[in-house]
């Protein structure tokens, strides 16, 4: 315990010395957000010493190996630095499907070559990398894809499309499902590739949503060059990386309905935005909307993580992460809803000073996707009862 209150007070010196005073706050929109990459242009010198800085302590992604640019702590010392964090409402330096999805992936399943040539630009914000999943006639039924990688002796050739490819149009490298074996079983024949999303032969197309934003693309391949040593795991067996590498996909679409995600908390929200009376709000039926919500986030945090403690104790993940994406997406679902109720009629409009150009009803509208990406929640809900709660098929 002396050595764990030795490294909280080491922790915190270090983040009140070396985390800027601007980024001591809740996002205010998603052009605050961090997502590194080539071209990524950083909103303020602040933003961009806070990802240098963290990066070089390797707290990007802490619990990574040291040689792979991460710190190498415990799940006791990662906890630490997050409670730290949260403490100052730090933003998180960096935000990367790299670290969310494709690190975790490399780590189990990728060779020394690709952990070291991929990994240490993830930590550092150098790379911003999108998923090639979905496809117009493969969503749900994931295993139905058709993208084509054709074996060429030294290299494969990709053609094909993928859809809802979020942010595809800002990514570097793309990660991918593609099938090499066109004579297997759906399941069979799939392998997990990755390469310059530079190359040529490759296309995006953004796709307007009903919030009138667009953060997903569809991607077009034509003839674009896959190097054979950017495959992770066995060639045709890249349906157990998908799988493993879905789940922390959920985890992360889950963390959307938490206020540590970066997030001003609804009930701090509506007491800066409504009439309080000795502190409360006068609204009583809002004032418990929002403790009930606030009750159930907590609990979701909690939940999330006793889970990852138990992965680190070798615990399988699995099926839980159904119930966590299910739940997370719902809770931030409800999270909107709430902030158009306490916004009122300001929150309906599209443009304008006191709706921020129309944020709260983009983010009101851009929340019901939530039940459709990452597997819909008719999914996840099979999946829940079938593999969880042992129901009968």
């Amino acid at each position: 315990m002396t050595e764990l209150t030795e490294y909280r007070q080491e922790v915190r010196a270090w983040l009140e010395q070396n985390c800027p005073e601007s980024m001591r706050s809740p996002y205010r929109s998603e052009a605050e957000v961090c997502w590194g990459g080539r071209d990524f242009k950083f909103q303020s010198k602040d933003q961009e010493t806070w990802l240098r800085r963290m990066a070089e302590q390797g707290w990007t992604a802490p619990t990574w190996p040291k040689e792979y640019g991460g710190a190498g702590l415990g799940r006791v010392e990662a906890k630490l630095l997050k409670a730290e964090l949260a403490r100052l409402h730090a933003r998180p330096p960096l935000v990367s499907f790299g670290i969310s999805m494709l690190g975790p992936a490399l780590l189990k399943f990728g060779s020394e070559a690709l952990r070291q040539q991929h990994l240490p630009p993830i930590t550092r914000g150098e790379i911003r990398w999108a998923q090639g999943y979905s496809e117009p006639n493969a969503g749900s039924d994931l295993a139905s894809l058709a993208a084509r990688c054709e074996d060429q002796g030294d290299h494969y050739l990709l053609n094909g499309s993928k859809i809802w490819t979020s942010y595809g149009d800002h990514a570097d490298w793309m990660f991918c499902l593609v099938r090499t074996d066109f004579e297997a079983k759906k399941h069979e024949g799939i392998s997990f590739v990755m390469f310059d999303m530079a190359s040529p032969g490759v296309t995006t197309r953004p796709i307007r949503l009903i919030s009138g934003k667009s953060p997903f693309t569809e991607t077009l391949f034509e003839n674009v060059r896959v190097e054979k040593n950017q495959v992770i795991g066995e060639v045709n067996q890249g349906w157990t990386v998908a799988k493993y590498l879905l789940t922390h996909e959920r985890e992360m679409i889950a963390s959307t309905g938490l206020s540590s995600a970066g997030t001003v908390p609804v009930g701090k929200t509506a007491a800066q935005s409504l009439a309080t009376e000795d502190g409360r709000l006068r609204d009583t039926i809002l004032r418990a909307d929002i403790a009930r919500f606030e009750m159930n986030e907590r609990a979701l945090e909690l939940t999330i993580e006793r889970a990852r403690d138990e992965v680190k104790a070798g615990v399988s993940l699995g099926a839980t992460s159904s119930m966590f994406k299910y739940y997370g997406t719902e809770l931030n679902k409800r999270r909107q809803e709430l902030l158009m109720s306490i916004y009122g009629h300001d929150a309906l409009s599209w443009e304008g000073q006191a709706s921020h150009e129309g944020r709260l009803a983009r983010a009101w509208l851009r929340s019901k996707g939530n039940s459709i990406e990452g597997g819909t929640s008719e999914i996840q809900l099979n999946i829940v009862a079938k593999r969880i709660l042992g129901l009968p098929g």
